[in-house]
C-alpha cells in the first residue's frame, strides 16, 4: 500500500517532479482568483447582487472573529486571514472530487502554510511592536524562558502543521479505502464527514492563525 507521504508523480521537467498535490495547489489557487475576480468586478453601493451580499456577509463575519481573537482592529489581517481561510477550505474540500487528492494530505503544503504563518507571527509582530519590543516578548516572563519561548515558536508551527495534515489526510483516505471496497453510493456518508471535517480544520487552522499572529502583536516583556 501507498505511504500517506508519497504523492503521484503527474509528469516531469526534467529532474523536477510535479506530483498530483501540486498540481491540484495550482488549479485551486487559479480558481480562487477567477472567482474573486467574478464576484468583485461588479461592487455597487446601491442595489448590491446576491453574490456581493454574499460576500460582504462573509467578509463581515471574518472581521468580527479577528476582532473577538486577536483584539485589533481587522483591516490590517484580513487579506491574510481571510486567503488562509479559503485556501484551506478549498483544498480540504477538494477531496471531493474523484480520484483527486486534496493539496492539505500532502505534508509539503501544510508545511508551507505553517511556514507563513510563522513568518507572518514574526512580521506583524515586529511591524506592530518594532524589533526590541518583539525579541523583549522573549524573555517574558523573565530571561531563563528565552530557550523555552524560542522552541514554543517552532513547535506550535510544527503543531499546526500536524494537525491539519493528520485530520486531512485521514479523511482522504478513509474515503479512498471505503469506495474501493464498497463501491460509488456507500461512502457518501464519509464524504458529508469529510466536507464538515474540511470547514472546521480550515476555521481551526484560521483561528489558531489569529491566536499566534495577535499574542505576537499584543505581548509585552514586561
Amino acid at each position: 500500500m501507498k505511504s500517506p507521504l508519497e504523492s503521484a508523480v503527474i509528469f516531469s521537467l526534467g529532474p523536477v517532479h510535479f506530483t498530483q498535490p501540486v498540481v491540484a495547489t495550482w488549479v485551486l489557487i487559479t480558481a480562487l482568483v477567477a472567482l474573486s475576480a467574478l464576484v468583485t468586478r461588479r461592487l455597487r453601493v446601491e442595489s448590491p447582487g446576491r453574490a456581493q451580499v454574499l460576500l460582504e456577509s462573509f467578509l463581515q463575519l471574518l472581521q468580527s472573529q479577528i476582532r473577538d481573537t486577536m483584539r485589533c482592529e481587522p483591516a490590517p489581517f484580513l487579506p491574510l486571514i481571510t486567503t488562509l481561510f479559503l485556501f484551506v477550505l478549498g483544498a480540504n474540500l477538494s477531496s471531493l472530487i474523484p480520484g483527486n487528492e486534496p493539496p492539505t494530505a500532502a505534508i509539503e503544503t501544510d508545511a508551507a502554510l505553517a511556514l507563513i504563518v510563522f513568518v507572518s507571527v514574526i512580521v506583524y509582530g515586529i511591524r506592530a511592536r518594532g524589533v526590541a519590543g518583539y525579541l523583549r516578548g522573549f524573555a517574558t516572563p523573565s530571561w531563563v524562558m528565552i530557550p523555552l519561548n524560542l522552541i514554543e515558536q517552532v513547535t506550535r508551527s510544527f503543531a499546526l502543521m500536524v494537525r491539519l495534515f493528520g485530520n486531512v489526510m485521514s479523511g482522504a483516505f478513509v474515503i479512498a479505502v471505503v469506495l474501493s471496497l464498497a463501491g460509488l453510493f456507500l461512502p457518501i456518508p464519509f464524504m458529508a464527514l469529510d466536507v464538515l471535517t474540511g470547514i472546521v480544520q480550515a476555521y481551526i487552522f484560521t483561528v489558531l492563525a489569529m491566536v499566534f499572529i495577535g499574542t505576537a502583536v499584543h505581548e509585552e516583556g514586561a
